[in-house]
């Protein structure tokens, strides 16, 4: 009789098509049906940006709660957990498409909501947090989420500066008072999800690379900038710690600065984080094939992509992987060498481009079926 084998489905989203759970399931389909006994694992993956919350935590596991939105209201925020790990995704409340619904940009926009996330978070006894920084609208530094966990900040006339704080309220601070911060931070493990590595400040900052597409005009981002830059002196005085040159201080709009400097929170890879969460290695124990994917495979994606994660992780403990995609381009073939050993692309058994988008799915469980035995 010849053995079960066990597979570990762990794909991204093909972004504009297919979810990350949704290729997962798909995939499981296809292999069930050529494999009816096989032992099918679905894990399905994100690399720390937007939809990382959905492909981590299943519905029963998210937490719903009520945050500030942008317009000082009342929203409904979410997060989720993965063991003893909450995972928060700043743009569920701090996300660009939300801060344009309500008229906000990068002078305007808070994280103070996160801030709540992480409070509330705290308050259910989570002594772990992956906060990931993708699709963010704010520009403010972190600061919003800090004065959300209790810090306050004082202007030159020893004034409390209104809530919440905002990118145009940074050159403003002449003093942090940490009197009031939430305690419990000293002892939580922070980690952020972040898939880039710009610094704080100037032409590869936060601001100047990110600022325009938040809304920021020309005239905003030296104003932006500069509030930026006041901010930084203020954070380093407070701390002792230098923040301009900290690779990944710049993501979401400079958010993991204030709990890098505070509480020693860790900037790292999108998908070593995630997979550090799931216990991805665990997974790997006495698996005979990992199958992963994304919506394009190119010389790009060996350089911090989900795919190129899993398939490092298999290739150390002699796991054999497969990679399925929508589309390939230049340097796909490059991921052999990151220990890929097939790649299938939806594409050569789709009719049409508008077809491998719109049956993603369908085309995903097709695929899988073709190249099994």
């Amino acid at each position: 009789m010849a053995s079960i084998k066990t597979y570990l489905v762990c794909p991204d989203s093909f972004k504009g098509s297919v979810s990350a759970p949704d290729a997962a399931h798909a995939i499981a389909l296809g292999i069930r049906d050529i494999d009816k006994d096989a032992n099918v694992i679905e894990l399905p993956i994100a690399d720390g940006g937007e939809g990382t919350l959905e492909a981590l935590v299943p519905e029963e596991r998210r937490i719903k709660t009520a945050v500030r939105a942008p317009d000082g209201t009342s929203m409904t925020g979410e997060y989720g957990y993965v063991e003893q790990t909450a995972v928060i995704e700043m743009a569920k409340v701090a996300g660009l498409p939300l801060m344009q619904t309500y008229g906000m940009n990068a002078e305007t926009a808070s994280t103070y909501a996160v801030g709540e996330l992480i409070r509330d978070a705290l308050d259910r006894g989570f002594c772990n947090l992956l906060l990931t920084v993708g699709g963010s609208g704010t520009n403010d530094g972190g600061s919003g989420m800090l004065e959300a966990l209790g810090a306050r900040f004082y202007d030159s006339d020893n004034h409390l500066i209104p809530t919440p704080m905002s990118g145009g309220k940074l050159y403003d601070i002449a003093k942090i008072d940490l009197t009031d911060l939430d305690k419990r931070l000293y002892q939580t493990a922070i980690n952020f999800a972040c898939d880039v590595t710009n610094p704080l400040v100037g032409p590869l900052g936060a601001t100047m690379t990110y600022g325009k597409q938040k809304g920021a005009t020309p005239e905003m981002l030296v104003r932006l900038e500069r509030g930026m830059e006041h901010y930084a002196d203020v954070l380093e005085t407070l701390t002792g710690k230098p923040f301009r040159t900290v690779a990944g201080c710049g993501a979401g709009g400079g958010f993991p600065t204030p709990l890098v400097g505070l509480f020693d929170a860790k900037i790292r890879s999108g998908i070593a984080s995630v997979l550090e969460v799931l216990v991805f290695d665990r997974h790997l124990q006495n698996t005979d094939l990992v199958i992963t994917g994304e919506g394009r495979i190119d010389g790009q994606s060996a350089y911090g992509k989900a795919i190129s994660g899993v398939a490092s992780a298999a290739k150390k403990l002699g796991v054999r992987v497969w990679a399925l995609c929508g589309i390939t381009g230049d340097g796909a073939e490059q991921m052999k060498d990151h220990g890929i050993e097939r790649i299938g692309e939806i594409r050569k058994i789709a009719t049409s481009d508008e077809e491998s988008i719109k049956d993603a799915a369908h085309l995903l469980r097709r695929l899988t079926a073709s190249m099994l035995p």
